[in-house]
Parts: C-alpha cells; sequence; structure tokens
C-alpha cells in the first residue's frame, strides 16, 4: 500500500508539471494563431485512454506516463510527421510564423516550469513557514568536515559566535559565506563547557575560497544515527537492520552519530562489516551487512525534526516570494555545479542519476501537502533546467536553433532539423534507459 501511495504521488505530481508545461507552449502558439492538432497527457502509441476534440485541438490522456506533448502544425518534433514537408507552408504553421514568435512558443514550456518552482517555494513559506534550528537545541553540537577542522573547529563544538555577532540558528552555509564574503576571521564556540575564541587562518580561508560549493556543507547539526526508513531491497534490510534501529559501531569502531557512520561507510566502501544497534533497548549486531560502492547499506536517517523542537518563521506573502525565487535559484545553482561535476568525472553519473522508481522514493508512504508540494516544485525546476539542454528533441534544441536564426537570419533547414531531433531521440531514450538501469541494478544488489 505504501508503494501505491507513493506512486500515486509521483503520477499527480508528473500530471500538474506535464499540463502546465505544455499550456507554456499551447497558450503562446495559439495568440500567434499556430494550430495545435494535439495536446496530450501522457504519450499515446497506438491508442489513447481519453480522447475529445475542441475546434481544430484534440485533447486527451494517453497510457504510457512517461510526459506529454503538444502537436503543433508546420514543426518537426518528436512524433517524426513529415507530411507537412511535402507541402508548401500555410499561415497557421510553425515554420510560417517569425522566428522570435517560434522563439517565444519553444521557450514557453521551460518559463512555466521555473515560474511554476519558485511560486511554490514561496507559497510554501508563506502557508508554512520555515523550519529553524536554534543554536540552543543543538545539544550533541557539530559534525565538521575536513575544511571546516582547517578553520580549528572541531566535532561536538557549540558555536556561539561568528565574528562578533552572536548566532540564534544554526546555517553552515552562512558561516562559509561570512567568512569568504564578509571577511569574518574569528568563532567562538562552546568545547566541553569553555568558552573558546577561534581564529580562522588564511590558509584554511584559501582552501574554503577553491572549494566553494564543498564549503556550503562543511557544517552540519550533529545528531545520533536513527534508521528512519529503509529500502527494503537494500542490503542493509536484507542483512537485518530495521526501522527503529539505532547503529552505534561498525565492527570495532564507534560511531555515536551520523556523520561518524558516514565517515566509515566511505572508508570500507565495497566490503561487509558488523553494525553494532540498539533495538527495542537491547544492544545486538547485524551481521555481514554489505556496503555498496557509493558507501550506502540502503536507508534515510531520522530527520532533525526527531532530536530537536525546530522553530517556525513566518512570513508575510511579500517576504515569502523573493525568497522563494532564492531558493530555487540556489537550487537550480547547485544542479547546474553538480551537472557540470559530472562532465570533469568528480560526481559518477552512475552514483548520481536515477530513473522512475528513484523519484518514486522521493516521496512520502503518506499523504503530507507540504512535502508533496514541496518535491513537486523541486521536480518542476529540474524538468525546466533539463529541458533548456541544448539536445535536439528536447526545448532547449529547438531554442538554440532558433536562437541561430534571430542572431544571423539563416533559417535551419527542415531536413537538418529531422535529423538532429531524430539523434536527440535516440540520446535521450539511451538516457532514459541508462538511468531506469541503475535503479534495477541498484534493486538487484
Amino acid at each position: 500500500m505504501d508503494v501505491v501511495i507513493m506512486i500515486a504521488q509521483l503520477i499527480l505530481s508528473l500530471s500538474i508539471l506535464v499540463i502546465l508545461h505544455e499550456l507554456g507552449h499551447f497558450i503562446p502558439a495559439k495568440l500567434f494563431k499556430t494550430r495545435v492538432e494535439k495536446f496530450y497527457l501522457f504519450f499515446d502509441p497506438w491508442f489513447s485512454l481519453f480522447k475529445t476534440k475542441r475546434g481544430d485541438t484534440e485533447y486527451g490522456i494517453g497510457w504510457l506516463p512517461l510526459g506529454g506533448y503538444v502537436k503543433i502544425s508546420g514543426m518537426v518534433d518528436e512524433s517524426m510527421d513529415k507530411e507537412f514537408t511535402k507541402r508548401p507552408p500555410q499561415p497557421w504553421e510553425f515554420r510560417s510564423k517569425k522566428a522570435w514568435q517560434r522563439l517565444i512558443i519553444m521557450i514557453g514550456g521551460v518559463t512555466v516550469n521555473f515560474i511554476l518552482g519558485f511560486l511554490i517555494f514561496g507559497f510554501l513559506l508563506y502557508f508554512y513557514g520555515e523550519k529553524k534550528l536554534s543554536i540552543s537545541e543543538m545539544k550533541y553540537g557539530i559534525a565538521t568536515t575536513q575544511l571546516a577542522k582547517d578553520m580549528g573547529l572541531q566535532d561536538g563544538d557549540h558555536i556561539l559566535k561568528i565574528g562578533d555577532n552572536t548566532v540564534k540558528y544554526f546555517n553552515g552555509a552562512e558561516v562559509a559565506k561570512d567568512v569568504l564574503l564578509n571577511n569574518v576571521r574569528t568563532i567562538e564556540v562552546d568545547r566541553n563547557g569553555i568558552a573558546t575564541k577561534i581564529n580562522i587562518p588564511e590558509s584554511a580561508v584559501a582552501k574554503l575560497s577553491a572549494n566553494q560549493k564543498e564549503a556550503v556543507g562543511m557544517l552540519a547539526p550533529r545528531f545520533p544515527t536513527v534508521v528512519y526508513k529503509i529500502d527494503q531491497a537494500s542490503s542493509g534490510a536484507k542483512a537485518g537492520l530495521k526501522e527503529g534501529d539505532q547503529i552505534i559501531g561498525i565492527d570495532d569502531h564507534s560511531t555515536p552519530y551520523f556523520n561518524d557512520l558516514t565517515t566509515e561507510l566511505q572508508k570500507l566502501k565495497g566490503k561487509n562489516v558488523d553494525l553494532s544497534v540498539i533495538r527495542s533497548g537491547d544492544t545486538m549486531t547485524v551481521s555481514k551487512v554489505p556496503i555498496s560502492e557509493q558507501g550506502l547499506i540502503g536507508f534515510n536517517p531520522a530527520p532533525l525534526s526527531e532530536f530537536f523542537k525546530l522553530d517556525t518563521l513566518k512570513y508575510s506573502f511579500f517576504q515569502a516570494m523573493p525568497t522563494g525565487f532564492k531558493n530555487g535559484y540556489d537550487f537550480i545553482a547547485t544542479q547546474v555545479a553538480a551537472f557540470g561535476q559530472m562532465f570533469t568525472g568528480k560526481i559518477k553519473p552512475s552514483e548520481s542519476l536515477g530513473g522512475f522508481a528513484s523519484i518514486t522514493k522521493l516521496f512520502p508512504t503518506q499523504w503530507d501537502t507540504e512535502r508533496f508540494w514541496n518535491i513537486t516544485a523541486i521536480l518542476s525546476l529540474i524538468l525546466g533546467f533539463m529541458n533548456l539542454l541544448p539536445i535536439p528533441a528536447l526545448d532547449g534544441g529547438y531554442i538554440m536553433f532558433l536562437l541561430w536564426e534571430v542572431i544571423t537570419g539563416k533559417k535551419v533547414n527542415d531536413k537538418v532539423m529531422e535529423v538532429a531531433t531524430t539523434v536527440g531521440m535516440i540520446l535521450l531514450l539511451g538516457l532514459l534507459l541508462y538511468a531506469n538501469g541503475l535503479d534495477v541494478v541498484r534493486a538487484l544488489k
């Protein structure tokens, strides 16, 4: 039943995103008096689940839930319908419109996705506020990466001041920002009950500057490792790890906190280990747990709200909207950076890509309105970003050709568009098979 609820949320989320994305193409097409032959939620090879004709447009629902489409007259698209190329251009066709009009039609879908993502983030802040972790609540102190240790911080420190400013709420990214942009060079912490002032060496600042993406996550709240949700197909579940278990050790190493556990898992990739856990008040061992090559055993830790009381900050409408835009922009910037690291080899596609099973797992096993819309906002921004990639058959591919035409005044030949679209479709299908294949491989491990 849990899986059914997760799948239902995925289908609902994708349906909302697909319909609004396609409306982003449909509305400007209609405004420029371009004929739209079909408007479909999901794909309809061979047959559709539902269809009706209104004016020149057939509206329908397909049976293959891999997206959706609008079929615009006089356009080379993924349908590979080339019959129109045998006829003279008609005034209602896409190819007869001015380049700037075609560009607006093509960019409409991703524009809607970005605006939708920003708006959802803004409305979530307006209706639900923002949860913040008070420094006073952090009874276990901070967890540090090597970048933070280079600055002089230690696991378990309790941050008191950043520079001359007393800290009320924890935000590791703000610490990095203050050091890099605001020239903060001192941090005061409570270390084992003693107020300690740390002078940040310039060598550590140079390392932060050279590793700005890693610097954002150099500090985190420290908390015990409690198995909150476990993938039943994972190595941990198969070895006997259960939801609710508190992991306190790996082999002979004590791992009282989650950052201790992740550090040891990274050291022991590909090996079998014994986990010491507390289950229902008793200490026991889960034996021979295989660790994946990514340093994972297949569970999600309990959220911070399980250990700390979080404060909720309220936003007015006019505060929430720009903050939501900023949050959306920061998310896109992170995705762009991660995408770039895949090309440089710093991130392996096999570790970061996933198919529909991976996306489904983002949703909770019970309906949670706030979480549903948060995930939908994230998916909307990802959909917009992915569609902007300059791959023929994606919106970004068409936009690339149209920008060329706007700049040079030379229209790309229909035959070139046809070949490019075919190549793009092959690339997309290959990527789709690869991403979903990774999900299958992970499930079989």
